[in-house]
């Protein structure tokens, strides 16, 4: 390497170094946060928010890194809630009331959302696109009337009095202890899941999003690979569907129907779908305005009550796409450069990206990653 390319990298490490110490200040800001908010915004706002995040942040991964955006991460969220329900549970709900240990109904739910992750995984993977969008629709329509209408393992009414491990306390008197397991959840995923990103899989996965013909006429088993990536997708959205059910003691088809199924999808957009970051900012953003609309001063006058929450959602996520299509972390990026001096950014390549995920363009291919993917790639 030269002493010019040298002096070219040194603005773009910069900025990246710039990033990086913002997410240790966001980590630690959120540490400390609990001590200066009420119970009710740690738990309804900041906890909710980062659980949401985490299966955010499984769609993210499977759409900035595989160029797949699915909405079944939705179902598979809910099948994990849905296996603990019934297996912890000892009477006087719906579901088949086990009355397991907890622990061993994480384990079911974790294990079982897994496995179902990669036979869904392997149906949807040999499609793309469009096709690729609809097969998983398709798969959380199919879970939202299973069940609803199996009544052995909930039906419409949900599985109600769930019991959590005893650390986990009661959310209302304790909103802290599940609080900061849902932090430690979202570092452990947003650090493992970017390092995957740059494995010799995580390399041939971007491979195969900007050309995947190519990739398989170099002897890449595309299919392999996007099934793995989907399961790994399918094993963070069931760590989710664990928090969310220690955190709402309660669960029902409705919290896999089409608004949710939307809602996820949403929050993913609005926070950034080509950086897995975004998924925690769009979900903080979600649920901020889900709790806080009632509040906000000329609202009702203009009809805009928190009876038509979805309609407010709706004109956020219109103004985000058309001044932002990389989301609130977009935004963000244009903020780092216009505060950073001029030369540190310039000297980067057009459309570069120093955070976690590509950009996800439908045909695009990038040197960079394809490149890395023919030499280190898994065959």
């Amino acid at each position: 390497m030269t002493a010019a390319d040298n002096n070219a990298s040194r603005p773009r490490g910069r900025v990246v170094t710039f990033e990086r110490a913002l997410l240790v200040f966001a980590v630690a800001l959120l540490l400390v946060l609990p001590a200066f908010t009420s119970d009710f915004f740690v738990s309804f706002v900041l906890t909710q928010g980062l659980l949401l995040g985490i299966a955010a942040a499984s769609l993210i991964f499977l759409a900035a890194y595989g160029g797949m955006v699915s909405l079944a991460q939705t179902l598979l969220f809910g099948v994990s809630g849905f296996v603990i329900g019934n297996a912890v549970t000892t009477g006087g709900s719906k579901g088949l009331n086990l009355g397991l240990d907890p622990w061993l109904g994480v384990a079911l739910g974790v294990g079982i959302t897994t496995v179902l992750a990669f036979f869904l995984g392997a149906v949807a993977s040999r499609s793309t696109g469009l096709y690729f969008l609809m097969i998983t629709l398709t798969f959380g329509v199919i879970g939202f009337y299973f069940f609803g209408q199996v009544t052995t393992f909930s039906g419409f009414g949900g599985i109600n009095q769930v019991r959590a491990p005893d650390f986990v306390g009661t959310p209302g008197q304790f909103p802290e202890r599940l609080y900061f397991l849902a932090l430690a959840v979202s570092v452990i995923v947003y650090v493992v899941l970017r390092y995957i990103a740059r494995t010799p899989f995580g390399l041939s996965l971007q491979g195969i999003r900007d050309d995947h013909v190519r990739m398989s006429s170099m002897g890449y088993n595309v299919w392999v690979h996007r099934t793995l990536a989907f399961t790994l997708a399918g094993f963070v959205a069931s760590l989710a569907g664990v928090l969310f059910i220690w955190w709402n003691r309660q669960i029902d088809p409705a919290s896999i129907g089409m608004g949710e199924i939307l809602a996820l999808l949403i929050i993913a957009v609005i926070g950034g779908i080509n950086r897995l970051e975004g998924a925690w900012v769009g979900a903080i953003v979600f649920v901020m305005v889900n709790n806080y609309v009632r509040d906000v001063p000329g609202l009702n006058q203009i009809g805009l009550t928190e009876a038509r929450f979805n309609t407010i959602i709706g004109l956020i996520f219109l103004i985000i796409v058309l001044l932002s299509p990389d989301g609130f972390i977009g935004i963000g990026q244009r903020v780092v450069r216009l505060l950073t001096p001029r030369a540190w950014h310039t000297s980067q390549a057009p459309g570069s990206d120093s955070g976690s995920g590509p950009s996800v363009t439908a045909g695009s291919r990038s040197d960079s990653g394809s490149g890395s993917a023919e030499t280190t790639g898994n065959k």
